[in-house]
């Protein structure tokens, strides 16, 4: 780690010229490991929402499974079937959920390793990807999550730029996406096997939506 980037890491100085130095007085970026530390905690925060989120569609999916079992055993497979899609409507957000919390999750720990180490550029790249397909995907179901995302976005997006800067590191947009993708399909592998654990199947004879058709966030 250059001179240079150590004092930027910690407290934020560096060597500017006297145009950045007022644009820094005007407005502070701030040190890098501080702002890191908040991108965390705010990360932190959206997956304890996309908890609580999925404990609420959790109870509604198992209300739903009681009331397909009821009508089953009722025979009246008519209001059977309209509640099994529902259910596969309710477990297709659940899914979401559950995707884009395995994958945040992946980002506070890379987040926390940079923490440490200092890599910034190679390690925020995939990132910043991983949070506009999580953004993405949340849009238009949860609108408070998806604008926290994309301030946290572009606030690691700042880190990235001025890390660069200090450093003369640049981001490799190709190994960047190929490690945002793998991080994606991981958590979508997960969270289809969380889903097949968590929640019982639907009678024989019960036809509903097909849970697997197509990730949430874009990732197969």
């Amino acid at each position: 780690m250059s001179e240079k980037f150590a004092k930027g890491w910690e407290d934020g100085r560096s060597d500017q010229p006297i145009t950045e130095r007022i644009k820094s007085a005007v407005k502070p970026p701030g040190p890098l490991k501080p702002r890191l530390n908040m991108a965390v905690r705010r990360l932190d925060m959206q997956i304890q929402k996309l908890d609580q989120a999925g404990d609420r569609f959790s109870k509604r999916d198992k209300s739903i499974f009681a009331r397909i079992v009821d009508a089953y055993t009722k025979h009246d497979m008519a209001r059977a079937n309209v509640f099994a899609n529902e259910l596969a409507e309710i477990r297709k957000m659940e899914k979401m959920i559950m995707h884009g919390r395995l994958a945040l999750e992946q980002i506070v720990l890379r987040l926390r390793t940079v923490s440490e180490l200092g890599d910034v550029v190679s390690t925020l790249g995939p990132a910043v990807n991983v949070l506009r397909a999580v953004k993405t995907g949340m849009a238009n179901v949860f609108p408070e999550a998806d604008r926290e995302l994309g301030q946290i976005g572009d606030l690691l997006s700042g880190i990235i730029m001025e890390a660069g800067q200090n450093t003369g590191f640049s981001v490799n947009f190709d190994t960047a996406n190929e490690d945002a993708q793998k991080i994606m399909a991981e958590a979508s592998a997960i969270a289809e096997q969380k889903i097949k654990e968590k929640f019982p199947e639907l009678p024989a004879g019960i036809s509903s939506v097909s849970l697997g058709e197509q990730s949430p966030t874009g990732t197969s």
